[in-house]
């Protein structure tokens, strides 16, 4: 157990708060049931999670390189544990939106320590070997979170997706005190926590995707959106000048010179935002179109966990030193093409047709998660680990979080566009169609009219979500041109080793030495 120990401690921690991002999904119709809930409310449930993850994240790399990471990711699990029971007993929908906020902040300390105590624990093969095993957990965790969501939700309750993390977060407890070693503290008594950037930085994420998730309820001339979109660009241009003349800032953006971390980060972000941000809307159509259970939608998306788990041990195993240019842009393109061919539903159309599409995307996600954890405490020099593996996690978080927000507005428009001649309020029955009210909205209508208006409203949906795809597609498509153009090799640039600090210019070695 001395290798296998800690990396099963660590990728347990892994598994529970990644799954937690998407095990939600095909519970928000019961959730919606129980407590009553608009389509706003039932994104905040996904999406709230998320974006507390990802604002929270540089804080936790930075308390994890300054108190030990150990400790960080103990604090983590504990703090989710409890947000976890909290979420269970929700009795409305603004108790579990606050809950999953917190839990949000304990997974937040989980996340930006496994990648950086991976790092600090295994090296050489063994090192590729151990990216491969977590890249195939988190990769797994983000698909199979349906499946399992599907059938606590059936078999119990959908509370019982939340208590389920109790037990495993006491074997997590156990494994990590058991086979993770104490890990170093920084002793330079200079090096506070950046609060201002925490803050700056929370406010910049929680402002963007505020206005994005309200403005298909209340339009982009708002001020529910203009203010919070305002203010949220106000708060990044302060980040980045605090971040920038800071001595110990909470990101480094001389990280960013590294064209390995810069494509790691845009492989990342695009993936999970391409990939994952659409998956609420076909968990939503799957059930409220084509009528499968919890369970049923879950099962459908399997085919892009199997091929994500394969592709990532696989390419752990060939590919220790994975190529940015080769891995990254192969992975981006697989999960582009594949979400792109899940937008040609029709009317008529079921559950089968996006089977090769999800399993598509999933062969190029199993890839985009080795290739770009690898790339990001690869491209840094060790004592960076923290600051690297907390960036590299928020990333993928706002990915998500972003992707969430976008689409649904994107889905609001393009429904209500369709819906323009068929019902007196459009806009609202978008919301309705969108949040999974399709049944809601057949049964307002005359029985001799409601065959007809189903097939319309089945139509709708499928426009919808092929907007959403096609969408999807061209993003992760767009990424990974962009990604194989900043790593494109130059002359007299030396190319990048994983494990190895990138060759630094003087302006890059005394920023390294102010925060060093």
């Amino acid at each position: 157990m001395r290798i296998w120990g800690p990396l099963a401690a660590v990728c347990l921690g892994s598994f529970m708060l990644l799954i937690d991002v998407t095990i939600v999904l095909v519970a928000l119709p019961s959730m919606s049931e129980s407590l009553g809930s608009s389509l706003s409310q039932l994104q905040w449930v996904a999406d709230g999670y998320a974006l507390a993850v990802a604002a929270a994240l540089l804080g936790a790399g930075m308390l994890a390189d300054l108190h030990g990471r150990r400790r960080v990711y103990v604090v983590g699990l504990v703090v989710f544990a409890l947000a976890s029971v909290a979420c269970a007993l929700a009795p409305g929908m603004a108790w579990l939106i606050a809950a999953r906020l917190v839990q949000g902040l304990g997974a937040a300390a989980m996340f930006a320590t496994t990648l950086s105590l991976i790092s600090t624990l295994y090296s050489g093969r063994r090192l590729g070997m151990a990216f491969g095993v977590w890249a195939a957990v988190a990769s797994s965790a983000a698909a199979l979170g349906p499946v399992l969501g599907g059938l606590l939700t059936e078999a119990l309750d959908w509370r019982w997706i939340f208590y389920v993390n109790v037990p495993v977060t006491v074997l997590a407890l156990a494994m990590t005190y058991r086979y993770i070693p104490r890990s170093p503290r920084v002793r330079d008594g200079a090096r506070r926590l950046d609060l201002p950037g925490v803050v700056l930085f929370a406010l910049t994420a929680g402002g963007f995707v505020y206005a994005l998730t309200e403005s298909h309820a209340h339009g982009w001339t708002s001020a529910t959106t203009l203010l919070p979109l305002a203010g949220a660009l106000v708060a990044l241009v302060v980040f980045l000048a605090v971040q920038r003349r800071g001595t110990h800032p909470l990101l480094d953006l001389a990280l960013f010179r590294r064209p390995a971390f810069t494509a790691a980060m845009i492989t990342i972000a695009v993936g999970e935002g391409a990939v994952y941000g659409i998956l609420p809307y076909t968990s939503m159509w799957l059930q409220s179109v084509q009528g499968l259970s919890p369970v049923g939608a879950g099962l459908v998306i399997l085919p892009h966990a199997a091929a994500a788990a394969l592709v990532a041990v696989v390419s752990g195993r060939w590919m220790p030193r994975p190529s940015p240019r080769v891995g990254a842009t192969l992975g981006l393109t697989l999960a582009g093409l594949g979400v792109a061919s899940e937008g040609f539903l029709g009317a008529d159309s079921g559950w089968p047709v996006l089977v090769g599409g999800l399993a598509l995307s999933g062969l190029g996600m199993g890839l985009v998660f080795q290739v770009a954890a690898s790339l990001a405490l690869g491209s840094v020099p060790p004592e960076r680990a923290g600051m690297a593996s907390g960036t590299y996690s928020t990333f993928e978080q706002l990915g998500y979080a972003f992707g969430v927000a976008a689409f649904g507005t994107l889905a609001v428009s393009t429904m209500t566009r369709s819906l323009d001649d068929e019902v007196t309020d459009p806009h609202g029955a978008a919301q309705s169609l969108s949040g999974g009210g399709a049944d809601t909205l057949a049964g307002a209508v005359p029985a001799g009219q409601r065959a007809s208006f189903e097939h319309t409203l089945h139509a709708v949906f499928a426009t919808g979500h092929n907007t959403l795809a096609l969408t999807a597609g061209a993003v992760a498509l767009a990424g990974a041109g962009c990604v194989l153009w900043l790593t494109r090799p130059s002359t007299g640039r030396r190319p990048e080793v994983p494990g190895q600090p990138a060759p630094a210019d003087a302006g890059e070695a005394a920023t390294s030495a102010a925060t060093g």
